[in-house]
């Protein structure tokens, strides 16, 4: 009986539930909760409806790929040693690293959950956690890693051979998305509906999120009244769907498919949490949660009794095993409860939500893990870093943004700490100019119902390599040299690369790449791993590419330092 897909259990600290297709429920790790099976993308044989063709039950269908079609789509991945290939022709093979990410996607609905599990990671992997607010105490051969307001990371290993004014090879992403946010005053009524007011974050294909079934998630302020007052920061996330934002019927509507989608993100996006009926039978419940405490979910607000919803504050405290007027205030979003699969005929794509850009993020995260476990790091000479940012969907300003000064302040006290007493002129500016950064974003795959939109010689393509991506306006922070070096790291390692440049006629959207060029002085490049749906609630990318990008940023780790030592400096 022909198999589709056979996907084992996952290695990765802490994310160690099964994933992919297995018919049992899937346990979460962060919440304890039961996901639903995912789309049993197995035995597709044996059913009447399958066997149409007159083949009886009995049989095996006989569906396969042909040798020919595996040997042209995989040609470009193999070198003249065919064990350098970077998956089997198999449909049923699925690499690992896509299995991985599909679990660390499931686990990461917000930029919160999404640091939250990375840091559960660094942790297992023997990561020491620092704190900002703390002396820090940095040595060679050491694993050190923090936060800033839960949702941005900082990580990185220091070789064992550091050398005052050595450089930090440092991966760049960011871990948010273009989502609904709830707003400080959320609750709405109108026509016999509750509903939850939001505004938009970032810059999403906001009709998408239209009939999907949604939830909330985020970071809450709580104020226990068992801790005695004190005020926590908790993540919270409710796996059941709770809200929809329903589309207007057709047959109020009748141009709606000559004339497309029109809608108004103020008074059309906001999502319903039920009839106004149901809900005022619920209030008697969740006022017994809530209570007549002052607050009722915002504290010191004459408008606490009409800011949210009782149904709602009494789902989050039901959630957070809490009373609802302690909880202070919150920072939500809305989600999509459909978890992220493996698809595709061949189990070849990744369906999901957050790709852009918590794929580049976890390749950066696998490839530091990775990399520091085959004791390179004894033999290194500088620092390998990775720096997940918040807040580049909104232009990076903020002070867990690429714009702010986290990267800036974790490099001056790292260096500050490992070179304490040289008397070396110039020890920052120095390691600053002989660092590099990878700034790793999404890039745009070629659509094949949109071949237009991609200028001819540069239309990067699933399966075929990163995306180096250019633009003559400095968009991307890309340039000769870097994109030079960036490729060689690679080419050590059997990896294919692919190009990108936006057409002239069409503008061209922008990374943390030249913000932190431009700040820090540092030698970057933008690449980015190819991608169909960008800012859709439910992105495409290929799981081969996933396999790509981290054996590309872990060859970049190992090989960097040694291919720039044989490069010529312009500037001596």
């Amino acid at each position: 009986m022909f198999r589709t897909c056979k996907l084992g259990s996952t290695s990765l600290p802490s994310l160690n539930q099964n994933v992919g297709f297995s018919s049992r429920p899937m346990r979460s790790t962060v919440s304890g909760r039961t996901l639903p099976p995912a789309w049993p993308c197995n035995n597709i044989a044996g059913s009447g409806d399958i066997n149409r063709a007159g083949y009886p039950p009995q049989v095996s269908f006989p569906l396969s790929l042909s040798k020919l079609t595996r040997r042209d789509v995989r040609a470009r991945f193999s070198s003249t040693d065919t064990n350098k290939k970077l998956a089997s022709t198999s449909p049923s093979s699925v690499p690992t690293a896509a299995q991985e990410l599909v679990e660390y996607l499931n686990e990461s609905w917000t930029s919160y959950h999404a640091t939250a599990t990375a840091s559960r990671m660094l942790s297992a992997a023997g990561y020491i956690r620092l704190r900002e607010q703390d002396e820090w105490k940095i040595l060679p051969g050491g694993k050190y890693f923090l936060t800033r307001n839960m949702s941005s990371v900082v990580a990185f290993g220091v070789g064992e051979k550091y050398e005052p004014g050595k450089g930090f090879h440092i991966i760049g992403a960011h871990t948010d998305s273009p989502c609904p946010k709830l707003k400080p005053v959320t609750a709405l009524s109108k026509g016999g509906f509750l509903g939850v007011g939001v505004q938009t974050y970032g810059g999403g294909l906001w009709h998408t999120w239209f009939d999907r079934d949604l939830s909330v998630a985020g970071k809450v302020v709580i104020r226990r009244s068992a801790s005695g007052g004190c005020l926590s920061q908790e993540l919270v996330r409710i796996d059941r769907p709770i809200l929809r934002i329903p589309t207007l019927a057709i047959h109020l509507d009748r141009n709606v498919n000559t004339e497309g989608f029109k809608f108004n993100t103020e008074t059309h996006l906001a999502p319903i949490l039920s009839t106004a009926i149901k809900g005022d039978l619920e209030i008697e419940v969740a006022q017994k949660k809530v209570g007549n405490e002052a607050g009722q979910g915002t504290e010191n607000r004459n408008d606490a009794p009409v800011a949210h919803h009782p149904l709602l504050l009494a789902l989050l405290a039901e959630q957070l095993d809490c009373n609802a007027h302690e909880i202070i205030d919150f920072d939500l979003q809305v989600c999509d409860v459909q978890p992220s699969v493996i698809g595709g005929a061949a189990c070849e794509f990744i369906f999901s939500g957050r790709l852009d850009n918590l794929a580049s993020s976890f390749c950066a995260l696998k490839a530091l893990l990775e990399g520091g476990k085959d004791g390179s790091l004894a033999n290194e000479n500088s620092i390998r870093m990775i720096a997940l940012f918040d807040n580049e969907e909104v232009g990076s300003g903020s002070t867990t943004g690429a714009a702010g000064s986290l990267l800036a302040d974790v490099v001056r006290r790292t260096l500050k700490v490992l070179c304490r007493g040289s008397d070396q002129e110039g020890l920052s500016e120095r390691s600053l100019r002989r660092s590099f950064l990878v700034s790793a974003d999404m890039a745009h795959a070629l659509h094949p119902n949109y071949l237009d939109k991609h200028e001819g010689s540069h239309a990067p393509k699933l399966h075929s390599g990163l995306v180096v991506k250019h633009n003559a306006n400095q968009r991307y922070a890309t340039n000769a040299v870097t994109a030079t070096l960036f490729r060689e790291c690679a080419a050590q390692s059997g990896i294919p690369t692919q190009d990108f440049v936006v057409r002239n006629d069409m503008g061209c959207g922008s990374t943390i790449g030249p913000i932190l060029s431009a700040n820090l002085g540092i030698r970057t490049v933008d690449v980015g791993i190819p991608q169909l749906s960008m800012h859709s609630v439910r992105e495409l990318c290929g799981t081969e590419d996933i396999e790509i990008c981290y054996r590309h940023f872990r060859a970049f780790f190992e090989n960097f330092a040694t291919i720039d030592a044989k490069f010529a400096d312009i500037d001596s």
